[in-house]
């Protein structure tokens, strides 16, 4: 593999073959797919601190977002102006408008480097070695539908593993839509007010859609994926999915120690 991403991938590889040396005397024929989980979860690990910060952010303009909606109301006509109230907001408010995205950003080489690992055929020049392991049998290089025939070992594996990651899939998305159940109502969502207009109401049904449809976008890469990314996909669907729902937990958890409940009113 050429380009920038050939060192870190390169070092990445070499990491992950020294681990399944390890595991395999204890895990045998799953020692190459346990050695993609626990590297992984490592990255996943490693990353967190980033990941948990645009959880933050993401939560933060959602709050937010009320205030937001009311500026543009008033401010709808006057751009400039509208980007003064809302940079005076979020100032305010010590919000970054971008603090929900720089994080998933600086992530991206780290996913990258481990996903094109699990993808490549070559690494350092030489054969990808760790794609000559197997799963139940399958070879970790193996592609769904690659000739195997149909209910083969190889069919039913491939099928085992993406009905799982769809699974995670659909969790993540009705994850989601809880969190955007829970989020504060819009001005003017019911009241008719600015911001409720036709073309408000359609933004918000392809923001909805595309909320339910981008989780399954990672099935559709697994589908025409090798085995060994389809298991690192598993894997970091999985971290994401119970990352976010620790983190939403644990926010809900801390708004009800928050907000206290009302005095009882003694009897008279």
């Amino acid at each position: 593999m050429s380009g920038f991403l050939g060192v870190p991938v390169g070092a990445a590889y070499h990491l992950v073959f020294a681990l399944t040396s390890l595991l395999t005397p204890v895990a045998g024929g799953l020692g190459a797919a346990a050695a993609i989980v626990l590297f992984t979860a490592a990255v996943r690990l490693l990353i967190s601190p980033l990941s948990l910060r645009a959880l933050r952010g993401q939560a933060a303009m959602t709050r937010l977002a009320p205030r937001v909606q009311a500026l543009r109301k008033r401010y709808g006509g006057q751009p400039e102006r509208f980007q003064r109230e809302l940079a005076d907001l979020c100032r305010r408010e010590r919000v970054s408008p971008l603090a929900g995205i720089w994080p998933l950003l600086a992530q991206w080489p780290f996913l990258s480097v481990t996903y094109l690992l699990f993808r490549s055929v070559t690494v350092d020049g030489g054969q990808n070695r760790l794609l000559s392991d197997s799963l139940l049998g399958v070879p970790l290089g193996a592609h769904w539908l690659s000739g195997a025939g149909l209910l083969s070992v190889q069919d039913a594996v491939f099928l085992a593993v993406l009905a799982v990651l769809a699974g995670l899939c659909w969790l993540s998305a009705r994850l989601a839509r809880q969190a955007a159940a829970a989020a504060p109502e819009k001005p003017g969502a019911v009241t008719g007010a600015a911001g409720s207009g036709p073309a408000t109401l359609a933004a918000g049904r392809v923001a909805g859609g595309l909320t339910r449809v981008l989780p399954y976008v990672t099935v559709v890469i697994a589908a025409f994926a090798p085995l060994a990314a389809v298991v690192y996909l598993l894997t970091t669907v999985a971290w994401t999915f119970a990352e976010r729902r620790l983190f939403l937990r644990r926010a809900a958890r801390d708004v009800a120690v928050a907000v206290p409940e009302p005095p009882v009113p003694e009897p008279r």
